[in-house]
């Protein structure tokens, strides 16, 4: 799949130099459930992203993102329910292509699978609620906030807040030029 400036594409076992500069990088993981990972838990974490299928209901589809042919970033999609038609996205960038918009580029493409591709009627984004940065990615991308639970999840050892955003198909689609 391509953007403008960015390509989508499945994972490979040739990422994992990447894959591992990325998830055992402490700035990057901050907001995540994991520690940094060891090369070992990088692998094990890659290999679980080989493959390019539409998600199954319950399973999450990761794709690296590429900029000029160098990985900067993953970025996916889980069909949540299908009885529901309810996707969620997420993203993880490398901070070397942060304020660039690569992050909003690749989710926005998500979005379109979800809405195209999936059949969604609404999709959400999940964040710790102290990721001002990827609450503002989901604002540019026409989400609203619809929810902060507080201290909802034990995450590496304290309970943190989360927020919920959220946009439906017509919303989508309104905001959408006209093809």
């Amino acid at each position: 799949m391509r953007t403008d400036r960015l390509t989508l594409r499945a994972y490979t076992t040739d990422d994992l130099d990447r894959f591992h500069a990325m998830f055992s990088d402490p700035h990057v993981v901050t907001y995540l459930y994991e520690e940094p990972l060891s090369r070992e838990q990088a692998a094990e974490h890659l290999a679980k992203r080989l493959g390019s299928e539409l998600p199954g209901e319950g399973t999450w589809l990761n794709l690296a993102v590429e900029r000029d042919g160098e990985m900067i970033g993953d970025v996916g999609i889980c069909l949540v329910s299908t009885a529901h038609k309810q996707c969620e996205i997420g993203y993880v960038f490398m901070p070397a292509a942060s304020g660039n918009g690569y992050a909003t580029e690749a989710a926005r493409a998500m979005v379109a699978v979800a809405f195209d591709d999936l059949g969604a009627h609404r999709v959400t984004g999940r964040l710790d609620a102290r990721n001002e940065a990827s609450a503002r990615l989901l604002e540019r991308l026409g989400m609203r906030m619809e929810g902060h639970l507080r201290e909802n999840e034990w995450v590496k050892g304290e309970w943190t807040d989360e927020i919920v955003y959220a946009i439906t198909e017509d919303e989508w689609r309104a905001q959408r030029p006209a093809a």
